[in-house]
């Protein structure tokens, strides 16, 4: 028994002095850059669950948290994260403009860890969690699909479902509460995704009847999936059996399948009417290279990027709406600024039509800042392909050569990018005019940039400027009043409404707000 017992002691000592030599080798290959030191790595599931806990776990969404934070303290613009359990690694995580161009445009040096994207494999390969060869194939294919045509599409839809919503859903009420704002934007968001997206309408008074051969809607079987994702991609299928909760996530899996597979076959017959939606793009584009190796090869191929599109052009559009109107409801100074602008633009009452998008510079300016505070995705993984090096910037402007090992990953952070004040002046402040005039190009990336830019990038802001003017063109956007919050500070009620989590992209917690119906007179 004894020596089991003295057996295990050395065994345990053994491998405590193996670990510390493992986290001293990786601060080492950084070269002892300054930084987070922690016990527990990035990756390990504990560290997710757990709060911030210094010298133990960076805490859950720790980067949209500490926004710049972070940066200031350790005085650098890229600081480090090295960690020692369950192995010892050392990330570098950047908020440097210039640094970040480069790793975004060194491709070869910088790939794309296409592991952590596997939650998005559900149905099939796509875009977004490949690499390389598999990559430029899907880009050839999906590139042309957001053409010119297709954003104007997106702006007549996007006009015609909010005056649809005005004319058959609020009608005459002058006031309209939301108790949350996620609820209505991710409404509007998958109308428009449907009809301009994949040429399957979804309004306010269809989609009610479930089809022949189906158990769900499609509207509920695509918000279920955007909304338990992840317990999908961490709960084995027999598990999701057990609960009634857990099984209609798996039905809503089988039924969005379902359905992307319909409208597969249902485009297989050739159309006489010319289609401009992302999916007839997408179709037409790949028949095109048919006798080419850029080629869509079964179903498979098709519905991954079908499901990855509705996915995106839903979840994330919605949310960074959400935000949008949460702004304006809180700081009604930039609200009524953005209604004269509206008005100057569209000054006999018209609906907006696509080619006043380009005369709506303040809209644009109000989506952008909101997207500036609240990017959808806070961050974006890379990998060192090579040994190599990155020239890191201090707070007094002093550079340096940061190490950079084969295999090290590298995590540019957003949200820490849009709010160092380098490029930002005031960053925590909610400012639209700093889109009006010159702005760091290279400091806003909330769609990334160079060749993995997002696709999608031009149809979320044609829907967002677009819903954005016409809400606020007829409505006055207010936060709902609570007896409960009655004494709340502004700041108080700022970081309320303006609470969200992380998620597939960055989610809205609760914003209850209230819609009022301007008069004539724009009051």
């Amino acid at each position: 028994m004894w020596a089991v017992l003295v057996l295990a002691f050395f065994v345990t000592v053994f491998y405590i002095i193996q670990r510390l030599l493992d986290y001293r080798g990786a601060i080492r290959s950084v070269g002892n850059h300054p930084g987070y030191r922690t016990l527990l790595s990035q990756s390990c599931l504990l560290a997710k669950l757990l709060p911030s806990i210094h010298g133990v776990s960076t805490g859950r969404n720790f980067l949209f948290r500490h926004k710049f934070q972070i940066f200031q303290f350790f005085g650098w613009d890229t600081i480090s994260a090295v960690s020692a359990w369950p192995q010892s690694e050392a990330i570098i995580i950047l908020a440097d403009a210039y640094a970040i161009r480069d790793v975004l445009l060194s491709r070869s040096r910088f790939p794309k860890p296409v592991q952590h994207y596997q939650v998005l494999l559900f149905f099939g390969r796509n875009i977004i969690a490949s690499e390389g060869d598999e990559w430029k194939k899907y880009r050839k294919i999906a590139a042309p699909a957001f053409s010119e045509r297709n954003n104007r599409l997106v702006w007549d839809e996007t006009v015609k479902i909010m005056g649809d919503m005005f004319q058959n859903v609020w009608g005459s009420q002058a006031v309209i509460t939301t108790e949350h704002c996620a609820d209505l934007m991710l409404l509007v968001a998958l109308f428009v995704i449907g009809i301009a997206g994949f040429g399957h309408k979804v309004s306010w008074e269809d989609d009610t009847d479930i089809p022949f051969g189906h158990q769900m809607t499609f509207k509920d079987a695509l918000h279920n999936v955007s909304a338990d994702m992840f317990l999908k991609a961490f709960v084995p299928d027999r598990v999701l059996g057990l609960t009634k909760r857990t099984r209609n996530i798996k039905l809503a899996f089988d039924e969005l399948r379902k359905y992307m597979l319909e409208m597969i076959q249902d485009r297989e017959v050739p159309e006489k009417e010319e289609r401009y939606d992302i999916f007839s793009n997408l179709l037409n584009a790949n028949n095109e290279n048919s006798t080419k190796s850029f080629v869509l090869s079964d179903q498979m191929d098709l519905s991954g990027n079908i499901f990855l599109f509705l996915l995106a052009g839903h979840e994330s559009t919605a949310h960074i709406l959400c935000f949008t109107l949460a702004l304006l409801a809180l700081y009604q100074g930039e609200q009524d600024t953005l209604f004269q602008h509206i008005k100057s633009v569209l000054s006999d009452g018209r609906y907006p039509a696509y080619e006043d998008m380009n005369l709506l510079t303040h809209s644009a300016a109000v989506y952008n800042e909101a997207l500036r505070m609240f990017p959808p995705v806070t961050a974006i993984p890379k990998e060192s392909a090579e040994d190599t090096f990155l020239i890191a910037t201090n707070n007094q402007g002093e550079a340096k050569s940061v190490p950079v090992p084969k295999g090290t990953t590298l995590v540019i952070d957003i949200v820490g990018l849009h709010y160092n004040p380098r490029y930002w002046k005031d960053p925590e402040t909610f400012k639209p005019s700093r889109f009006l005039g010159e702005w760091c190009h290279d400091a806003f990336l909330p769609f990334s940039a160079g060749a993995r830019a997002c696709l999608g990038r031009r149809f979320s802001e044609t829907e967002g400027i677009a819903v954005l003017t016409m809400l606020v063109s007829r409505y006055k956007i207010e936060v709902k009043e609570d007896p409960r919050f009655a004494n709340e500070t502004f700041e108080a009620r700022r970081d309320r409404i303006l609470a969200c989590k992380a998620g597939l992209t960055l989610t809205p917690t609760q914003m209850p707000l209230v819609f009022k119906l301007r008069d004539a007179k724009g009051i």
